[in-house]
Formats: structure tokens, C-alpha cells, sequence
């Protein structure tokens, strides 16, 4: 009785720690699972700390691959950049068969970084992917939204016959950064695209914080770049947050089960700072308002609880 009553006491005694550090996603066999990074370029110390926990859940979640949402090598871009911004950082996950897709931030060469193969740019500024019938990826060029990017989105979105569509990119269309905030001539040139074609999510960087944007007009939208810089203080919590965190370095795993999207956000010693899920409702007659098959957050995700797990004192 008094062994059984020891084992109860320290299990209970772990429980805060062990809660912030469970994995808090579906983990289904055949689901799409994968990474979100953002502005991870510096080579530093935070860079790898946060690499080296992506790698580490990694081996609770075989996640196929990490989406990169830009500004993916400050400074330099020779050779040796790129191993010490990349290279080096992401060596296990890259040895391990993960595939890194990315996207073109303010600080990015296109020229160079379109060309280098463990970007999967294939030579282009903008391209889609598709790891699984019924979803499909795309990587949109934020700096420089001309007529022939948006001629080739729309085509790409009429043709792709995916239920989920995911954009990610630089600059958020929706902000409560002081710095930067949102980019309202982005937002004018892109979202009527993405409500006609029913985007469902969209992922962006640029911001050196996380923010889980409301839902705006049926679209689900996250930020992140935070996973190598952070400007603390930066982030004036609005009305368009749901949950906002300017404090962590940090990374996103996400995985696509069926009509349900789960997340679990997760800073650079391993703790879960935001969880949740957002349900694809199905195709409607897209509005000014509303997109075409818009989302919705779960007011009881399963397994996961939105926003960070309050422990009992």
C-alpha cells in the first residue's frame, strides 16, 4: 500500500512538466504531418535550440516534412552559409529523410536560394506541392505580388481539386505586430483569390513572434517567426488574436486528419504554449465574407485543448 502510495505521489509530481511535453496530436497512421518554421536563418544558438527540439519530437511524430515561411539565411548566402544556417541546424532531421520546403522572405536572394535543391523551389519563386490526395500546398512569393504570380495562382487553384488548400509565405495579411503589422496591400491583391478557391489555411513569418489569428472570413491563419529571432514586447495583442506569444523561440507541428486540422505549438525547451484543432465545414458559395470551404476552430478539439494547458496549483 505504501509502495502503490509512492508511485501515485510522484506520478502526481510529474504531471506539470510531463503535460507540457506530451504530444497533443492525433498521430494517425496515413494522416499529413508536418512542420512550420519561420524566419530561422541566423546560424545561432536559438536557431539550434529549436532545431534540436523539432528533431526530438520527431521521434514521437514522423512528420515527412517542415514548410519554411522565409527569411530562411540572413546575411551571406555563399556555401558556407548555408551549411551554418541550415545545414548544420537541421542535419538529423535531414539525414533523417525530412523534406524542407521554402519560401521567400525580405532577407532571401531568390536568384540563389530558388536554385539550392534542399529548398525544393525546383528554380521558382512560387510553386505548389501535394503530399497527399486531397491537400495541396502552396508557396507564394509575398514580396513581389504581380500579375503573373496571381495569374498563375488562380490557375493553380482552380486545377488543384484539393479539399485543403494551404498557402504559406513572408508577410502575414493579418498582424498585431508593432513593427510591422499587417500587409494590407498583400491582403487587397491575395485574399479575394483565396476566398474564391476556398483557402483554408494560411501561413506566414516576418513578425519575430507567434500569433494565432481569429479565423478572418472563414480563413484560418497562423504566424510564426519566431524560430530563430524574437522581438519580445512587439506583439499588441488586438482583437484579431486568438493567442499570441512574444516571450519563446518557437515551431509548429500540424497534422490533417480527414476535415480536422490539429496544431501544437511548441517553444525551444520543448513546452507546449498552444494546441488546438480548426475543422474544414465544407464547400460553399464563397461571399465577400466568406470563403469557399472555410474553417472553423473546435470549441472542444480531441486529443487537444486550444491554448496552453492551465495545470491545477
Amino acid at each position: 500500500m505504501r509502495r502503490l502510495l509512492f508511485i501515485a505521489v510522484l506520478i502526481a509530481g510529474l504531471t506539470p512538466q510531463l503535460a507540457s511535453q506530451e504530444l497533443r496530436l492525433p498521430n494517425k497512421d496515413g494522416s499529413v504531418k508536418f512542420g512550420v518554421l519561420g524566419d530561422t536563418g541566423t546560424g545561432g544558438s536559438d536557431q539550434v535550440a529549436v532545431a534540436k527540439e523539432l528533431a526530438t519530437w520527431r521521434t514521437r511524430f514522423k512528420f515527412d516534412f517542415v514548410v519554411m515561411m522565409g527569411d530562411n539565411l540572413y546575411g551571406g548566402e555563399k556555401a558556407r552559409d548555408f551549411q551554418k544556417k541550415f545545414e548544420i541546424p537541421y542535419k538529423a532531421l535531414l539525414d533523417g529523410g525530412v523534406k524542407f520546403y521554402a519560401a521567400l522572405g525580405n532577407h532571401d536572394d531568390a536568384a540563389i536560394q530558388r536554385n539550392y535543391k534542399p529548398f525544393n523551389m525546383n528554380g521558382e519563386r512560387y510553386y505548389s506541392f501535394k503530399p497527399q490526395n486531397g491537400v495541396r500546398f502552396f508557396a507564394l512569393d509575398s514580396n513581389y505580388v504581380d500579375e503573373k504570380q496571381l495569374g498563375w495562382l488562380d490557375k493553380e487553384l482552380a486545377a488543384s481539386g484539393s479539399e485543403w488548400k494551404i498557402m504559406f509565405f513572408h508577410h502575414p495579411l493579418y498582424s498585431s505586430g508593432e513593427t510591422h503589422g499587417s500587409a494590407d496591400l498583400q491582403r487587397g491583391l491575395l485574399e479575394p483569390v483565396f476566398m474564391k478557391y476556398g483557402v483554408n489555411l494560411v501561413l506566414a513569418g516576418h513578425e519575430h513572434f507567434y500569433e494565432r489569428i481569429k479565423p478572418q472570413k472563414g480563413i484560418a491563419y497562423f504566424t510564426l517567426g519566431s524560430s530563430a529571432k524574437l522581438r519580445r514586447g512587439d506583439l499588441q495583442k488586438s482583437a484579431l488574436t486568438a493567442y499570441g506569444n512574444d516571450t519563446d523561440y518557437t515551431f509548429i507541428l500540424m497534422e490533417i486528419v480527414g476535415d480536422e486540422l490539429y496544431f501544437q505549438t511548441i517553444n525551444q525547451k520543448g513546452t507546449t504554449i498552444d494546441a488546438g484543432s480548426v475543422r474544414r465545414v465544407g464547400k460553399v458559395e464563397p461571399t465577400t465574407t466568406r470563403t469557399a470551404q472555410p474553417v472553423v476552430p473546435q470549441a472542444k478539439p480531441s486529443p487537444a485543448q486550444p491554448g496552453p494547458r492551465q495545470e491545477k496549483k
